[in-house]
């Protein structure tokens, strides 16, 4: 199974805990490109049902415009797991994120709840890689079902499996992080990496932005409405970047009408490869420009 993804926004995934009334109410008004409407850990245990029905409301109510919507739910595991899924299904959301998934029988078992439900088939399930078992069998994972949409990133709770301490660079993790990456292109789908924990920080949260899109990420997930702009300018396609792509497709362009295979933009030898690279640059700039914009008051 291999599936090209579409050029989707998804430069900034924003958690918002489904606990906090206020925090709901506030999400359709931010820059960014999905929200991560949270069953799992930003919820108290006495709180998880209470934050299931606020969540379905506020899905509900549909004020968050072209962003994506999806719904961290609890693991299949737990006492609210299968509950949370089957609310989820039918919920209107645009994908369900499915938390420590170590193998493909998690996302398989969820895919039939979807299907027994008759959930539409443009709702997606999210697959976050965040234990040492999850990463290894990762390629499996991503391949097992065409539900699955996106891969997520779970670096905290991965770090401290592995036992690796926070640092600049995440040495520790970049492997980690890298075959994730390979095994989401693999399969097709989008992967994007995961939080930055320190909020008073806003260098060291770039630093990481650039080392993630340097690793493939198509975004990353955040916890502060604070982090959006720095994010989705590192993520995203800039006016110039979609320029100078639109003049790498026109000299490719230009060549070939010659019989040549070849052609050189800005010094730089031109093939084919670098012109479907472009195209989906001009796909995904053009995409950002009609994507995620605020919704009206809720």
């Amino acid at each position: 199974m291999n599936r090209i993804a579409p050029a989707r926004p998804r430069r900034s995934a924003l958690f918002v805990p489904g606990s906090n009334p206020r925090a709901l109410q506030k999400a359709p008004q931010l820059s960014a490109d999905a929200v991560i409407l949270d069953l799992e850990d930003a919820v108290l245990p006495t709180a998880k049902v209470t934050a299931r029905t606020e969540v379905l409301a506020a899905v509900a109510r549909r004020p968050f415009g072209t962003r994506e919507v999806v719904i961290r739910i609890n693991g299949l595991d737990t006492e609210w797991g299968i509950a949370d899924l089957r609310a989820a299904a039918t919920s209107g959301a645009d994908g369900i994120l499915l938390p420590k998934v170590d193998t493909p029988a998690t996302l398989l078992a969820a895919a039939r709840v979807l299907d027994e439900l008759a959930a539409p088939p443009g709702l997606r399930l999210w697959s976050m890689a965040e234990t040492p078992r999850g990463v290894l069998d990762v390629d499996d994972i991503a391949r097992c079902t065409p539900r699955l949409g996106v891969i997520v990133m779970g670096t905290a709770d991965l770090g401290k499996a592995l036992r690796v301490p926070g640092q600049p660079g995440r040495a520790g993790l970049v492997p980690a992080l890298a075959h994730c990456v390979l095994a989401a292109r693999a399969a097709g789908l989008d992967i994007l990496d995961g939080v930055y924990m320190q909020l008073t920080d806003p260098a060291g949260f770039r630093a990481e932005c650039v080392q993630g899109r340097h690793l493939g990420f198509d975004g990353k997930t955040l916890i502060h409405p604070g982090q959006l702009d720095a994010c989705n300018e590192i993520f995203g396609v800039s006016d110039a970047d979609a320029a100078s792509a639109a003049e790498l497709i026109a000299a490719w362009e230009t060549a070939a009408a010659t019989g040549a295979g070849v052609a050189v933009h800005a010094g730089r030898l031109v093939e084919r490869l670098h012109v479907d690279d472009a195209r989906r640059q001009l796909a995904l700039h053009r995409a950002i420009r009609h994507h995620g914009r605020p919704a009206g008051p809720a």
